[in-house]
């Protein structure tokens, strides 16, 4: 008995070990090209070039990011991005959440209708709303403004799927029920029951959002024209140049637009995994 236990061990000891190896190349993996985006960031275009490419950081970095900072307003650009990104997640957050609690917690009238409907949009490539939007937007006047981006980005048809589900399986209709006979109101119950019970999955939401609209190129080129008014990634743009591509420059502009990505995950990083495994268990 004393060996079976002992063998027993051994082999989810071996087991453990070659989960850990392939969960450890994953991450290398993955964190590979990001480290590879640093390296060329601090190289200049010869060093980049040669053969084999160097994969050891340079001394170069803070000349790239100068010269990225001669040829655009970067904060600036960084700062528009921040601002629409964060007002349009924060809008997502509150009225997905509102639309999920909802179609979670509340009775009416065509309201699996709607919610398919809901879905059915998810379905269509946002590409063939751009010129429909495009329309509508230069009928109000909205060129050349953060309206333009952040009207539009504020309803999110996965936003709202994922608040509905989310409720439905985290907040019981017992709370909602007794809520509602202390004499609550539906906003009230939202406020005080429902948003500080599913937290972690405003902070899933909130950097999917986030990292959406930070990243998103082809709306802002279309609607800002204005180099004052450009988000960051349209700003960077304006770097790739025909004559002369610059690949440290280039790096440098897109590893620096890439920290505010990382530091949002790091700060909301455990909620974002509760969130999923809470989803794991429940599911």
């Amino acid at each position: 008995m004393g060996k079976e236990k002992n063998h027993g061990k051994k082999k989810f000891s071996v087991q453990k070990l070659f989960v850990y190896l392939f969960l450890i190349a994953g991450s290398l993996a993955s964190l590979f090209p990001f480290y590879y985006m640093f390296v060329m960031a601090t190289r200049i275009n010869r060093e980049i070039n040669q053969v084999p490419p160097p994969f050891t950081p340079g001394a170069d970095l803070v000349s790239n990011f100068q010269k990225v900072l001669n040829n655009i307003d970067f904060f600036g650009a960084m700062w528009n991005s921040f601002f629409v990104a964060t007002t349009v997640t924060l809008g997502t957050l509150l009225l997905c959440s509102l639309a999920g609690y909802t179609f979670a917690k509340l009775e009416f009238k065509g309201k699996a209708f709607l919610f398919t409907a809901i879905l059915v949009t998810m379905m269509v490539p946002p590409q063939l709303g751009l010129i429909p939007q495009y329309y509508i937007i230069t009928s109000l006047g909205w060129l050349n403004d953060f309206r333009a981006i952040i009207i539009p980005g504020l309803i999110n048809a996965f936003g709202i799927f994922w608040m509905r589900q989310y409720i439905k399986e985290a907040v019981p209709f017992e709370i909602i029920e007794a809520a509602r006979i202390d004499g609550c109101s539906h906003f009230r119950t939202y406020w005080n029951i429902v948003v500080p019970t599913v937290l972690p999955a405003f902070a899933t939401l909130g950097i999917i959002v986030f990292m959406t609209v930070w990243n998103d190129f082809l709306w802002p080129l279309v609607v800002l024209r204005d180099p004052s008014m450009q988000t960051l990634q349209v700003a960077l743009r304006s770097l790739n140049d025909a004559r002369q591509l610059d690949y440290g420059m280039l790096m440098s502009g897109t590893f620096w637009a890439t920290v505010p990505l990382l530091i949002v995950f790091l700060l909301f990083n455990r909620l974002f995994i509760q969130s999923l495994s809470e989803g794991a268990v429940k599911s």
